[in-house]
């Protein structure tokens, strides 16, 4: 490892370190749109009112700059986003060149702003980890993105981005875990030829983007799980000891970075699974003692509720809190005024869902297919 500047000479060793930006309150990628939600702003409202961020341990995030952009996303594409958020329309032409103004990646009025304020979270915490320690940025996890085009509601690719600024301050091996319910196409687009990047993925099989099969493993440090519907708490620790935690062990990263999709829970309407928070705070607290630099992202998640009590549970088990049993009232009303809207907005809330962060335990049965496809991947089969 070597010193690369001022920013790298922070604090990260002793505290944990969470980034946020306003960005994410004051934009939306429109009223049906499955990220209509709010995710990151009552993370960081239930952090702070529970007085789990002081000025000490917070940082603002930076916008990355446009050539910092290029550094795997291609000028052309950075240029075209740039141009579509300054007119708030693109020509037929760029959509179909760079998958922009459609559907799932809509035109918005901060769709260069925001993604780059997530690379920006992304690069900041890569130089806060330059001697050690752990970060927490909720707003990153767009794993979808390619080098020249939107893909999956993510503009850039800040997992990607994340990998790279860790090696540019020195981390030569860096393992790359993600419990989105949706595979990490994007990443592992990046990393598959890459011997010095492990990327392991777990996520529901045939489930949209269809990519990462049980086979796909690059050069042979990409590790694709992919889980039939209805996952559990007890599968997922099974997948967690004999897999995930095997195969970085073994691999021995100098830096780790989890991007921690909330998608994958029970309440969300974008998945079939059915974890709870614990499954994803268990893999949190294992990743952290396994590597001497961790940062977690966020990622997928169109909950509000289920995306803020993980994020701010997550944040609060890395910076060392006392997880309540039941919310103080000021986090209650955080959790009271979010609203549901778009055309995923199909359940009733939840009563725990507004006076806990720790969800009841979703254990279950392990089936056969699942011991059978961790041991595909040189797990013992148990």
């Amino acid at each position: 490892m070597t010193g690369t500047g001022a920013a790298a000479r922070d604090d990260a060793t002793e505290l944990p370190i969470f980034i946020g930006s306003e960005v994410y309150r004051g934009s939306s990628y429109g009223r049906w749109h499955p990220l209509a939600v709010p995710r990151v702003p009552q993370v960081m409202d239930l952090c702070r009112v529970l007085g789990w961020l002081p000025a000490a341990q917070y940082r603002n995030s930076p916008r990355a700059k446009p050539e910092g952009l290029t550094l795997w996303h291609t000028p052309e594409y950075v240029a075209a986003l740039r141009q579509a958020e300054r007119a708030q329309t693109v020509s037929d032409a760029v959509r179909a060149r760079h998958n922009i103004g459609t559907t799932a990646n809509p035109i918005f009025g901060e769709m260069f702003s925001r993604p780059a304020t997530g690379v920006g979270g992304v690069m900041l915490a890569a130089a806060l980890l330059h001697r050690g320690g752990v970060v927490h940025t909720p707003g990153g996890g767009t794993h979808h993105g390619f080098p020249d085009r939107a893909n999956g509601f993510c503009y850039f690719n800040d997992p990607v981005m994340a990998v790279l600024a860790l090696r540019a301050q020195g981390c030569r091996r860096v393992a790359y875990v993600d419990i989105d319910a949706h595979h990490c196409d994007g990443v592992e687009h990046a990393f598959a030829a890459d011997p010095d990047t492990l990327v392991v993925s777990v996520h529901e099989e045939n489930r949209w983007p269809r990519t990462g099969a049980l086979e796909d493993r690059g050069v042979g440090n990409v590790v694709n799980l992919p889980v039939p519907r209805g996952l559990n708490d007890d599968e997922m620790a099974l997948i967690r000891d004999k897999l995930i935690l095997a195969r970085v062990a073994a691999f021995r990263p100098d830096a780790i970075v989890l991007q921690c999709g909330a998608d994958a829970l029970e309440e969300d309407p974008m998945s079939r699974l059915c974890l709870s928070n614990n499954a994803h705070v268990a893999i949190v607290t294992a990743l952290r003692a396994a590597s001497p630099r961790l940062m977690v992202l966020g990622g997928g998640g169109y909950n509000p509720w289920s995306v803020g009590r993980l994020w701010t549970r997550v944040w609060g088990t890395l910076a060392g809190q006392e997880i309540p049993a039941r919310l103080p009232p000021a986090a209650e009303a955080v959790l009271a005024a979010l609203h549901w809207t778009g055309l995923r907005a199909r359940r009733a809330v939840a009563p725990h869902w507004l006076t806990t962060l720790a969800d009841p335990p979703r254990g279950g049965a392990i089936r056969l297919e699942i011991r059978t496809r961790v041991a595909a991947h040189g797990g013992v089969m148990v």
